[in-house]
């Protein structure tokens, strides 16, 4: 019933800054840009989904609680937004399922570039049910424009965005028995831990706990976003653009998955833990 990560939402408190700190890591130009409630947001669309910016920049209900998570939290990652094919039926799922959706709501929004329109329906599971990750579903009336390649190296894709748990057993009933995402790796190891991968669409959505954390203990009831990986096609290409722009970068090392170089990004990321990889070249 899910078809894929429609965009996660990464909250920033300037967003002309944000704006440019994403098309100096993409190498992409931001694809749509609206506002509504007090809030501006730019998106930047990938092969395989989207990014969202959203800061603060009036008043309204939206623009308070940004404001708030802000002050809270700082910027970082907020939100994962998963697309459907059917709202209707992901929302008596969600029902069934107790996860406590809201009541399918109709949005629309007008680009600022091009004055161009989009509409689509969504709902939002109730987060005391997802342990604190803001999870919505969408249905999407059309397609968003892609964003346009501004430089060597562009990033296309997203490969995976990594939830921390202390509770295993609940994540995976979460990800996968509840909303149907499909494990493809349920794997320990004595220095990462615990290490799940649900497909979602072509990307990962990885969950994971880590050494020293008490499974199923009560020091913390919520999961965390922790980051995000994005895919590069020539990460030598990728490494030199970064550094040439003043983009803290580390040096490029071998993967964990066999065949694949990575490497992280220390800033320019509004707070998101980031890394890059370049994919093997060989098939899975």
């Amino acid at each position: 019933m899910i078809t894929g990560l429609d965009h996660v939402v990464v909250l920033t408190g300037d967003i002309a800054a944000g704006t440019a700190a994403y098309e100096t890591l993409f190498a992409q130009a931001p694809s749509w840009k609206y506002s509504g409630d007090g809030v501006d947001r730019v998106l930047f669309t990938l092969d395989n989904m989207s990014l969202e910016l959203t800061a603060p920049a009036g008043d309204g209900e939206t623009a308070d609680r940004v404001r708030s998570v802000l002050a809270e939290q700082g910027e970082g990652l907020a939100s994962l937004c998963f697309r459907t094919g059917d709202i209707a039926k992901m929302h008596r799922r969600l029902d069934r399922l107790a996860l406590k959706p809201e009541p399918v709501a109709e949005v629309g929004s007008t680009d600022a570039f091009s004055g161009a329109t989009l509409s689509w329906k969504r709902t939002r599971a109730a987060s005391d049910i997802t342990r604190g990750i803001r999870l919505f579903f969408l249905e999407r009336a059309g397609e968003r424009p892609r964003s346009v390649a501004t430089g060597e190296g562009p990033i296309t894709a997203m490969d995976h965005v990594v939830v921390s748990t202390n509770d295993p057993e609940r994540a995976a009933a979460l990800y996968g028995a509840r909303l149907g995402l499909d494990m493809a790796l349920d794997r320990s190891h004595p220095d990462w831990g615990r290490l799940m991968f649900f497909r979602c669409g072509d990307l990962i959505v990885e969950v994971t706990h880590r050494p020293g954390k008490p499974a199923g203990g009560t020091q913390d009831k919520h999961d965390k976003l922790r980051g995000l990986c994005w895919r590069v096609a020539d990460i030598d290409a990728t490494h030199a653009r970064l550094a040439s722009a003043g983009v803290d970068v580390s040096e490029i090392r071998t993967g964990r998955k066999p065949g694949t170089r990575v490497m992280t990004v220390r800033n320019g990321t509004c707070g998101v833990p980031t890394l890059l990889v370049q994919p093997s070249a060989k098939p899975e």
